[in-house]
């Protein structure tokens, strides 16, 4: 599916200046073009910690993995564009082969619209009335413009209903499923069955399959978790299967986060009742730069591979820091903190470190804590000083992004900037 890719491409364009947190005050007044062909490095040009940076050889081996192992499982993947929010990001999915992007809230969708993203999966309720105007405008305005959105409730289909008596076609929903205690979704298979029949009522909506969330369900991949995970895709199926002659045309059934798609591959292309057309759609975001924390434990292509005959992921996101003080024995102060690094699953984990030129493994060092903007780096069984450069690997990347506007990807060393990539949180 199509992307603006001249709307993507005058990202570059734009000028470097001091919004832009730790960028070198000797690239203010260059468009991100200029910037990129100097090739900076990170440690010589004037880069100021803290840093997050991205790895580009990392991003391409996983875009190319992900894409090869959907192809051979007759999947197809609308990936969770939320987690970076970075349209050149957008477009690398796009161009690996994606069915399309998914978001999260009518913020995100204008991002998307704004860069002529074609194929949206809108992975939640959309009840908004102004939200659901300014997409029937954009559905008049674009006849190309293919938008899914899901319904767990038989309100939720009337406000949309309301709201939506002026989009030019039938707006495609889809059944979103639940299970008690977890997030959004139809708790009993008779509750979908009641939305089911309140989209098919409408005639503003059209019923286009059934999606599911499976990624809250568990926090590990232990063995009772994945049990778990496997008796809601039980139940995505279930209804789908129940709602198949309501459904108009080819059935999508969607779910998917990052820690589970190949308990959902398994789900979804098992063999469906005759006559039955599925399209099975997963919609993993975070695999793109994986992890040093969540997903490296819990992805089937992580530390602890469940899939065969693949590469495992590789890890495209790191923090550089420096250590600005050691008061006390054992103890370094960081120049990095909560607005920089994320924090809501694993603290980042110190891996390398850099001094005079030359950098090393780091064994031994743990975080402790983080406060706003410093880090507390236990440094009883190594040597750091005062002036060092600490790498951190990070944890969960849909906490990672937002804190960064523009963020430089490196190439195979490590240190020379290939890239600039913008957000848009």
């Amino acid at each position: 599916m199509s992307i603006d890719a001249k709307a993507v491409a005058r990202l570059a364009d734009e000028r470097i200046d001091w919004r832009f947190k730790g960028l070198p005050d000797a690239l203010h007044g260059k468009t991100v073009t200029e910037a990129v062909a100097s090739r900076p490095n990170l440690f010589s040009d004037g880069f100021i910690p803290p840093l997050v940076v991205l790895d580009h050889d990392a991003m391409e081996h996983n875009l190319a993995t992900m894409r090869h192992w959907c192809e051979s499982r007759g999947l197809a993947l609308a990936p969770h564009g939320k987690t970076h929010m970075a349209p050149q990001l957008f477009q690398r999915h796009l161009d690996a082969g994606a069915w399309g992007l998914t978001c999260a809230n009518a913020s995100q969708l204008r991002v998307y619209r704004a860069f002529g993203v074609q194929r949206i999966m809108f992975g939640n309720e959309l009840i908004d009335p102004a939200a659901l105007r300014w997409l029937a405008a954009e559905l008049s305005a674009d006849p190309e413009f293919e938008f899914y959105c899901w319904a767990d409730s038989v309100r939720g289909v009337q406000l949309m209903t309301e709201a939506l008596r002026d989009a030019p076609l039938p707006v495609n929903v889809l059944v979103e499923v639940g299970i008690e205690g977890a997030r959004a979704g139809a708790r009993t298979v008779d509750d979908a069955e009641a939305v089911a029949d309140a989209i098919v009522a409408s005639p503003a909506l059209r019923l286009a399959g059934v999606a599911g969330w499976e990624g809250g369900l568990a926090g590990n991949a232990s063995e009772e978790s994945l049990a778990i995970v496997d008796g809601f895709l039980d139940r995505v199926r279930e209804v789908a299967i129940r709602l198949r002659s309501r459904i108009s045309g080819q059935a999508i059934v969607t779910v998917g986060g990052s820690a589970f798609f190949d308990r959902v591959a398994d789900a979804l292309t098992a063999p469906w009742p005759a006559g039955m057309d599925v399209l099975p759609i997963i919609r993993s975001g975070a695999y793109l730069t994986h992890d040093d924390g969540l997903y490296r434990r819990n992805s089937p292509l992580g530390e602890h591979a469940r899939i065969d005959g693949e590469p495992g992921f590789r890890s495209a996101l790191r923090a550089w820091a420096q250590v600005t003080s050691t008061p006390q024995e054992g103890l370094a102060l960081l120049t990095f903190g909560k607005r920089d690094a994320p924090f809501d699953i694993d603290l980042p984990v110190p891996q390398l470190r850099r001094r005079d030129g030359v950098t090393t493994e780091l064994a031994g060092a743990k975080l402790t804590a983080l406060n706003d903007q410093h880090a507390f780096l236990d440094t009883s069984a190594v040597d750091v000083q005062v002036g060092d450069w600490i790498a951190f690997g990070l944890s969960h990347p849909c906490t990672t992004f937002d804190k960064w506007q523009l963020l430089p990807e490196v190439g195979p060393d490590g240190e020379t900037v290939v890239g600039l990539i913008r957000t848009h949180f």
